[in-house]
């Protein structure tokens, strides 16, 4: 990738040299390395996770659940009121996947 020194803007290749789409400035193409063809195109693995909601992406905390009283659960913020009233605290437990929530 190369970007022009007059206005910054990304250059494409075009008959051997690298032209700015925004302005009018050009040059020519020294460096074999800056204008490869490909033919082949290449894929980037993919991982697909199948279990979605079991991943762990969340803070926990250790709180009682109110259903089967497991002491550890993810937990969140959200604001549900007005903008000058406290946030809600969410909470689900790691054991049984109970949501609840807590107000000040």
């Amino acid at each position: 990738m190369r970007f022009c020194p007059e206005c910054k803007s990304l250059m494409i290749a075009r008959s051997g040299r690298m032209h700015c789409r925004r302005c009018e400035y050009s040059e020519e193409i020294t460096d074999s390395a800056s204008l490869m063809v490909t033919t082949i195109r290449t894929e980037k693995e993919i991982v697909i996770v199948e279990e979605e909601d079991k991943m762990a992406t969340l803070p926990t905390c250790p709180v009682k659940c109110p259903k089967c009283g497991h002491n550890l659960a993810f937990w969140w913020l959200r604001q549900l009121r007005s903008a000058d009233e406290s946030e809600v605290r969410f909470f689900r437990c790691l054991s049984c996947d109970h949501t609840w929530r807590e107000y000040d």
